[in-house]
C-alpha cells in the first residue's frame, strides 16, 4: 500500500489534515494527500492520494459529490452551520415541507456561489476564517458551480429536514442552506452534513481509521476501501500502447494513436500491455478524419 486510492469514513470533530495525519502514521509513509476538504462537522467519505497518486489529485478533485444532511430552519450562525455563534432566530410559523421542496428544486441548474465568510479560501495566503475571526473585512469570491439534485428525504420535523445534494466539486452546501433560510424568511442553518460519494467512489467502501484501535496496521484495512495505482478510474479515455509507443511515452515522446476516441486538447490514460499506468498524456493535434491523433506525455510515471 505505497501507490493508490485509501477510501476513508472520516468521523466528526476532526479535520481532513487530521485523517491524513492518521493514515501516514497507519501506514508509515509521509506523501498522503486528499481529493477534498470535509469541514470538521462533516463526516463520511474522504479520498486519500497516496505516493504516485497524489500526482493525479488535480484529476480526481473535480468530481462531483453527493451528500445527505439535515438542514436547520428558524436560526442562522455566522459560520452557516451549528459550530458558529447564532446571529440570529426567526418565527418558522407557516412553513411546510412542499414549500421547501420547491425552493429546493429552484436551486438545481449552474450559477455562481459566493464563498462564505467562515471558509478556509485564502487571499493574500491568509484564510477567509482567520479574516472573519479577527473581525477584518472578508473579500467576496464567486464560482460557478453546478446543483444536479437538492430535494428533501423526510418530513420537515421540529423545524429540521433531511435532504440529498448531489452537486459540482467546490460548492459549498452550508451556503445553500443559508441561502436557502433566506428566499423562505426563516433563516436557516446546516444542521449536519455526510459525504456519500465522490465521483466513482462510494462510502460504503471506505475504512474508518479512528475505529482501528491502539495498534492499527495495514491489513486491519477492509480490501475494498484501496484501490491499487494502477487501477485508479480517471475522468478520461484510455489509450493502450504497445512497447515501443511505451518507450517513447516515459521519455516524454510524443505517440501516434490510432482509432483515438479524444478531441484535440483532452486528457487520456495511457497504458501499457500490461494495463499498467504509466503516464497521463493530452492529445495535442488530430490528423483529419481519420482518427488517428498525436498525444504529448504530461505526468509519467516510472514503474
Amino acid at each position: 500500500m505505497r501507490d493508490g486510492l485509501l477510501l476513508v469514513d472520516k468521523a466528526a470533530g476532526c479535520t481532513s489534515h487530521d485523517v491524513v495525519r492518521q493514515a501516514r502514521r497507519l501506514l508509515g509513509q509521509k506523501k498522503i494527500g486528499h481529493c477534498g476538504t470535509l469541514d470538521p462537522g462533516a463526516t463520511g467519505l474522504l479520498v486519500l492520494t497516496l505516493g504516485k497518486a497524489t500526482r493525479l489529485t488535480r484529476f480526481l478533485i473535480s468530481a462531483p459529490k453527493v451528500y445527505v444532511g439535515t438542514i436547520r430552519f428558524g436560526v442562522t450562525t455566522d459560520t452557516y452551520d451549528g459550530s458558529g455563534t447564532v446571529l440570529g432566530e426567526q418565527s418558522t410559523e407557516g412553513l411546510t415541507g412542499d414549500r421547501i421542496a420547491e425552493e429546493m428544486a429552484a436551486v438545481v441548474g449552474t450559477f455562481e456561489q459566493a464563498a462564505p465568510a467562515y471558509s478556509a479560501k485564502k487571499v493574500g495566503g491568509v484564510k477567509y476564517y482567520e479574516l472573519a475571526r479577527r473581525g477584518e473585512e472578508v473579500p467576496e469570491s464567486r464560482k460557478e458551480i453546478t446543483v444536479f439534485d437538492f430535494s428533501p428525504t423526510g418530513p420537515l420535523e421540529d423545524d429540521s429536514i433531511p435532504f440529498r445534494l448531489a452537486c459540482s466539486s467546490g460548492t459549498y452546501v452550508r451556503s445553500l442552506a443559508f441561502d436557502l433560510g433566506e428566499v423562505l424568511g426563516c433563516g436557516a442553518h446546516l444542521a449536519s452534513l455526510e459525504r456519500l460519494q465522490v465521483g466513482p467512489f462510494h462510502l460504503a467502501d471506505a475504512a474508518r481509521i479512528d475505529a482501528l484501535g491502539e495498534d492499527p496496521q495495514p491489513d486491519d484495512l477492509p480490501a475494498s476501501s484501496w484501490i491499487p495505482f494502477d487501477d485508479i478510474p480517471l475522468p478520461f479515455s484510455q489509450v493502450d500502447t504497445d512497447a515501443q509507443q511505451e518507450r517513447r511515452i516515459i521519455h516524454g515522446q510524443t505517440v501516434l494513436i490510432r482509432s483515438l476516441d479524444a478531441d484535440e486538447g483532452d486528457w487520456v490514460k495511457l497504458v501499457n500491455r500490461s494495463k499498467q499506468l504509466i503516464a497521463v498524456g493530452s492529445v495535442s493535434e488530430r490528423i483529419g478524419e481519420s482518427g488517428v491523433g498525436v498525444i504529448q506525455p504530461r505526468i509519467v510515471f516510472k514503474n
